[in-house]
Parts: structure tokens; C-alpha cells; sequence
């Protein structure tokens, strides 16, 4: 729980009204039919997500796939896309390049990029961003253990996305599963790119591996690769196709502490 209350404007109410609500109907498509079925459509767009780095060294991939991914909801929705991180995730992490983002296809004229203090003001700031309803999507980066980011701050974002049409992706570098409000949970690392003509640059490539989906199943492992000219996801055909893990992860394993592998609300 936050330490300071005055976090988020009328926080008994957000506290008692809980996350009973509708579920969000919005989705948006990770570009495998198999994927999307699996998530019963594709992503919760007025949704929080949780990404988490499988590797030592895939903390760019983390932060470029959670940013693509912001990048397509924003052309969805038609908004503005807000990038909030934390200074010591800048430092660990590196700055972005402008022109460099814009050659993945995302408009930076749209895009807004805070690099702040510490936790409570990444966290304050994305709250206040997730509760703009001219605001599309939300990637809050983090790194390491973060005590105030507990169960109640991602219900608090939780229904945030889901009364102003939002999507909050949470970027935790560095850092290990909690239990969380996420509608779903991540592993993400890097994949090997498409081999191009004349050693040409391939396209950014993703491993993804779900470790829980709020109401749904997990176990799904999905390699993807950016199209750039489409601005959206495509199957890794050159990789690995959307499969499932060969067998069931545990509890712990899958999630983290304290995390269940049946459908719950929260």
C-alpha cells in the first residue's frame, strides 16, 4: 500500500469498489490467430499488463516490446502514449534515441517521455496519465523491488484502465513477480531477427512467455517479431510458432509468491 494516501483522489472509494466490475470488452491482437485465442481476443486494451525480463541482458527487449506495444494501442485508440520511468531504470537501461523510435514506426509527436526522481513520482505521475481519458497507454518502467507498487496500487491502475479506456503496461526490470491486479503476466526476452538480404538489420524480435492471465490460462510461449511498415506484430514464422510449455509450471514458478493457478478476480 502507498504510503502517502493523497497518491490517488479518493482512495476508500477506489479501495471499497474493488475490481467486481464488467470485464473489459476492448482487445488488441498480438498478431497470431493462436495467441489471440488463447487470450480470449488478444489483450485487455482497458487493462493493466506486467512485463518482467527473463534474462540478465534482455532489458531492452523488456522496454522496446512493452513500448511497441503502447505504440499499437495508441493507433487503436487514437490518443497520446506516456512513457514514465524512473531515473535509475534510465541509468541501467540507457536513453532513447528519437530517431530510432521513429524508424519503428511510432509517432513521437504523440509519444511523452518522463524520466523521473524515484518510484513515487513514476508511480504519481503514470496514475495521473492512466486517469487522462486523452491518454491511450501508459509504460511505467521500474527497476528492482518496488514496495509501493503491491496488490492495491495495481488494483488502483486497474480501474483506472478500465473507467477511462486506457492501457497501463508495467515495465519491472531487474525484478521478480509479485502479486499484482495484472490482467497478464510476462517473461520477455530477446529472439534472433529475420536474416535479411546483404546483412541488412532485421526486425526486432520477441520471445514471450505468459506466467498468468487473470481469469484465463498461462503457459503460452509466442515468438514475434515488428513490422514496422504495419506498425504491428507478426508471427516468428522463422523461429517458433505460438505453442504451449510442454508441461505445467508450478505456482511459484509461474507467478511468483502467493500467486494461484486457478481463474480469480484479482
Amino acid at each position: 500500500m502507498f504510503s502517502d494516501s493523497s497518491f490517488v483522489p479518493g482512495r476508500e472509494k477506489l479501495l471499497a469498489a474493488g475490481l467486481s466490475g464488467a470485464e473489459p470488452a476492448a482487445r488488441l491482437g498480438l498478431g497470431s490467430s493462436c495467441a489471440d485465442q488463447w487470450l480470449e481476443g488478444g489483450l485487455a486494451a482497458q487493462g493493466v499488463h506486467e512485463f518482467y525480463q527473463a534474462g540478465e541482458k534482455d532489458g531492452p527487449s523488456l522496454s522496446g516490446f512493452a513500448l511497441l506495444l503502447a505504440a499499437m494501442r495508441q493507433r487503436q485508440h487514437g490518443g497520446a502514449l506516456i512513457w514514465a520511468r524512473e531515473v535509475k531504470a534510465a541509468r541501467l537501461g540507457g536513453y532513447p534515441y528519437g530517431p530510432g523510435i521513429a524508424e519503428l514506426g511510432i509517432d513521437t509527436r504523440l509519444l511523452t517521455l518522463l524520466t523521473l526522481p524515484d518510484a513515487k513520482a513514476v508511480l504519481k505521475a503514470a496514475f495521473d496519465a492512466a486517469r487522462d481519458a486523452a491518454v491511450s497507454a501508459v509504460v511505467m518502467e521500474l527497476t528492482g523491488r518496488q514496495p509501493l507498487l503491491d496488490l492495491t496500487a495495481t488494483r488502483r491502475f486497474a480501474l483506472a484502465a478500465l473507467e477511462m479506456d486506457t492501457m497501463t503496461l508495467l515495465v519491472r526490470g531487474k525484478a521478480k513477480p509479485t502479486p499484482s491486479a495484472a490482467h497478464t503476466r510476462w517473461h520477455v526476452a530477446a529472439a534472433p531477427s529475420r536474416a535479411l538480404e546483404a546483412h541488412a538489420p532485421g526486425a526486432p524480435a520477441f520471445v514471450l512467455d505468459l506466467l498468468r492471465q487473470r481469469g484465463g490460462r498461462d503457459g503460452l510461449r509466442l515468438i514475434l517479431e515488428w513490422d514496422r511498415d504495419t506498425a504491428a506484430f507478426r508471427i516468428g514464422d522463422h523461429v517458433a510458432r505460438a505453442t504451449p510449455l510442454s508441461r505445467p509450471s508450478s505456482a511459484m514458478a509461474a507467478g511468483g509468491a502467493g500467486d494461484a493457478r486457478r481463474p480469480r478476480a484479482a
